[in-house]
């Protein structure tokens, strides 16, 4: 008499533990070294456990993407600092960007690089979107929602940027690019330049300017802008 089969075991964190074990693989190997048998040796699950919760690799790095979302947006979200009306919103995203980048590295790292999986991966895209849109949410009631979304967008780009590039994080450089454009549009003010740049640089850029300015007028026959006659 053969015996009764075996019961299955009930696992009710088992799509949990195999997200997981998709982050720790995409950490560890990148996203080429993500497959459902890695994912499954690395949760300690069998192979068919994974393609029973994921039938593909786009659904399982959608999950993945998912849950390494919260990372800076729930920073952002939860800041006590951004909360508090009197608090100076670009000195504390500035110092909010500091703290996230100066953490563990390989999480932030982790994140960024299922976010721009969505280059060539299109299913992953409404996920990228809702990372732009968390961020966005919690900045919203603080500024008008369009200058929320370049906050946004600016955040990411710095972040980006010391991530590829590998330089240090500069605080003072994003506190002032920040309250910039929180304080809107204004004109005569000079863009921050790297660190590094010379002043006579950009005075030797805006006598070029004026020059040319002045050409133009005089071949024009019209006046310079701001002559009154």
């Amino acid at each position: 008499m053969p015996p009764p089969p075996a019961r299955r075991r009930h696992d009710p964190d088992r799509r949990s533990r195999i997200i997981d074990a998709a982050i720790r693989v995409v950490g560890r190997s990148g996203i080429a070294g993500l497959t459902h048998r890695t994912v499954a040796a690395e949760a300690d699950v069998p192979l068919g456990s994974t393609t029973y919760h994921f039938s593909s690799l786009d659904e399982l790095l959608v999950a993945a993407l998912r849950q390494a979302n919260e990372g800076f947006a729930a920073t952002v979200r939860d800041s006590g600092a951004l909360a508090d009306p009197r608090a100076d919103p670009a000195d504390a995203l500035a110092r909010l960007m500091g703290r996230w980048l100066g953490g563990e590295r390989t999480g932030v790292e982790l994140e960024y690089e299922l976010y721009l999986a969505a280059l060539r991966r299109p299913a992953l895209r409404p996920v990228a979107a809702e990372w732009t849109d968390g961020v966005v949410a919690a900045l919203a009631h603080r500024t008008d929602p369009v200058t929320a979304r370049a906050l946004a967008a600016l955040m990411d780009g710095i972040c980006l940027q010391v991530l590829l590039t590998g330089a240090p994080y500069d605080e003072p450089y994003a506190r002032d690019v920040l309250a910039r454009l929180l304080a809107g549009p204004a004109t005569g003010r000079t863009a921050p330049g790297p660190r590094g740049a010379k002043d006579e640089d950009v005075e030797d850029r805006g006598g070029q300017d004026g020059g040319a300015e002045g050409r133009s007028a005089g071949e024009t026959g019209s006046p310079a802008r701001g002559s009154d006659g």
